[in-house]
């Protein structure tokens, strides 16, 4: 129901594109750093710890098409839609949740505004589009890693690594690669707003909404990575 009324906001006038652009800096740019930072290490992470079994089999040339295979198809996804659980979907409870210990919302509703089309919208539409972003840049950042581990560490050409990163990815694994964190970030919205307008309890029930909001969000997160893998597997193999 708050993803149906979310919607149906952005038929109705005022549509509040100031707020939806504002949460997109705080969502985007806020979480952008430790997105590549946490992308880089993982694909640096990938190419390390495949490298003596890649050598063993004389397979070696294939690391560039094992760091962008599970970069693309699942960890980042996965990683960065954790990362935005702990910090924006945590942040957006937090907010939302003085909101309404603080009564700041039942006076919105007095005065005449929708709560869910000022607030929960432009946050829910906010992560429907930076998810994907963010989830394109931590893949490349992470694919920039496993290249300088693998042209550092296990002597590959630069252009056997590229070769073998574009060798590996095709049109359904940037289909699912896209999908999924868009899939994702409306699970942190929606969860996140939820848990911010149903707190109770005053400032201690602000800090076990924020607590419920991230783990529901990454159980959510791994449970629905589950069905859309399957999903993305079942289109791909559809003639």
């Amino acid at each position: 129901m708050l993803v149906a009324r979310s919607f149906r906001g952005l038929t109705q006038r005022p549509v509040y594109v100031r707020e939806t652009v504002t949460q997109m800096d705080i969502i985007g740019v806020g979480t952008l750093p430790i997105t590549l930072l946490a992308g880089f290490f993982i694909g640096a992470v990938l190419a390390l710890q495949t490298a003596k079994t890649l050598q063993s089999f004389g397979a070696q040339n294939f690391t560039g098409r094992l760091v962008a295979t599970s970069l693309v198809r699942e960890l980042g996804p996965v990683l960065t839609a954790i990362l935005l659980a702990g910090r924006s979907g945590s942040g957006i409870t937090a907010e939302l949740g003085s909101m309404k210990v603080s009564e700041q919302i039942d006076a919105m509703r007095a005065l005449g505004t929708d709560p869910i089309r000022k607030l929960v919208m432009p946050r829910m539409m906010a992560l429907l589009l930076m998810a994907p972003v963010l989830t394109v840049f931590g893949d490349l950042v992470g694919v920039f890693g496993g290249w300088v581990i693998a042209t550092t560490l296990l002597k590959l050409p630069t252009s056997v690594y590229l070769s073998s990163v574009h060798e590996a990815l095709n049109y359904n694994d940037i289909f699912g690669g896209l999908l999924k964190p868009t899939v994702f970030g409306l699970i942190v919205a929606i969860v996140g707003c939820r848990s911010g307008l149903r707190t109770t309890g005053g400032t201690v029930g602000v800090g076990r909404s924020t607590t419920q909001s991230v783990v529901v969000s990454i159980l959510l997160i791994l449970i629905s990575d589950f069905f859309l893998t399957k999903l993305v597997i079942a289109l791909s193999s559809t003639p």
